[in-house]
């Protein structure tokens, strides 16, 4: 059985730990409550290790995390040398929010990566359906890097 390590990075109050959750269903969506292990930046690095991909979650609502983004890709995407489809970039919209889907200003690396819209008062299947078709492209990904490294050992 094929495992990958997928890590959900972002600003704070981006929505994080409930898309996580209802992606895995592990529960269902409740009141706030700040996740604390993230806030450490001196453990990102063992975080990172041996991720297969990142998924970076936004309040596409809050300018600032527009500009928090572009860390939080250079970090966890171009330092660990991921490719761009082992990324995932999601505009979570918060309930009550609306959810307008109109022009983000990304900058131009970003604007290379799957964006996808997150509503789960109005559409909760729609992003349930994108994130499993990123988990089948890194679950491929990771089945053919270890089909290459067996056939480099039996060669």
């Amino acid at each position: 059985m094929l495992k990958a390590k997928i890590l959900f990075v972002g600003p704070c109050e981006s929505g994080k730990t409930v898309l996580a959750n209802f992606l895995t269903e592990s529960s269902d969506i409740t009141e706030y409550s700040p996740t604390q292990g993230v806030r450490f930046e001196s453990c990102w690095p063992a975080l990172m290790k041996d991720s297969h991909g990142v998924v970076i979650v936004f309040n596409a609502d809050t300018p600032s995390h527009l500009k928090e983004i572009d860390m939080w890709y250079s970090c966890f995407v171009q330092q660990q040398l991921l490719q761009d489809a082992q990324c995932l970039l999601i505009a979570h919209h918060k309930p009550g929010s609306g959810s307008d889907k109109g022009n983000l200003s990304l900058s131009p690396h970003l604007n290379k990566l799957k964006l996808v819209h997150s509503n789960l008062e109005d559409d909760p299947e729609e992003i349930r359906m994108e994130f499993i078709k990123y988990l089948k492209s890194v679950i491929n990904s990771v089945s053919e890097s270890r089909d290459r490294e067996e056939m480099s050992i039996i060669n």
